[in-house]
């Protein structure tokens, strides 16, 4: 969805496309998006809910695999066994995922620090803005600019938390 509405604004072109440049804005969009629906009940059944919980715990199992590669020294088949072990994932997808990890150190980090960005900046503008807090009107405020890096985001929400007040 941030990725369309990008491409819909009237920003440079190289802006209207970005994915993997700002990642920790996409993905953490992505993941902020996922805890939205679980929050607001969207999710159909129980066993609906269960499959956002089980790629939760595959995400939580990538910050494991990551560092456990690039600071602890595993190797390839220890973080794939490590994941497979502790996930629904199949081998195949276990063996992929390493792979995409072991070339772009720190990407699962990034999604995680998105998320949790974008979740402070909320609880940060539902406490400044009490009852007007407005949570469309705050995604809008969050996606309006297309990807940008999380340091602009906080200054942008700050902004927009004053506007709002």
């Amino acid at each position: 969805m941030q990725l369309a509405t990008a491409q819909t604004l009237d920003i440079p072109r190289y802006r209207r496309h970005l994915d993997a440049e700002l990642c920790a804005f996409n993905e953490g969009w992505g993941l902020y998006a996922e805890r939205l629906a679980d929050e607001i009940g969207l999710y159909s059944s129980g066993i609906a809910r269960l499959g956002m919980l089980s790629f939760a715990a595959l995400r939580a199992c990538r910050l494991v695999v990551d560092t456990g590669m690039h600071h602890l020294g595993w190797s390839r088949q220890q973080a794939i066994d490590f994941m497979y072990s502790r996930t629904a994932t199949t081998s195949v997808n276990a063996r992929n995922e390493i792979d995409r990890y072991i070339a772009w150190p720190g990407q699962a980090l990034a999604y995680v620090t998105g998320k949790r960005e974008i979740v402070r900046l909320r609880e940060r503008a539902q406490h400044a803005l009490g009852p007007r807090f407005d949570l469309r009107r705050f995604h809008h405020a969050v996606l309006r600019n297309g990807a940008i890096p999380l340091t602009l985001l906080d200054e942008e929400i700050e902004r927009w938390t004053t506007t709002e007040a």
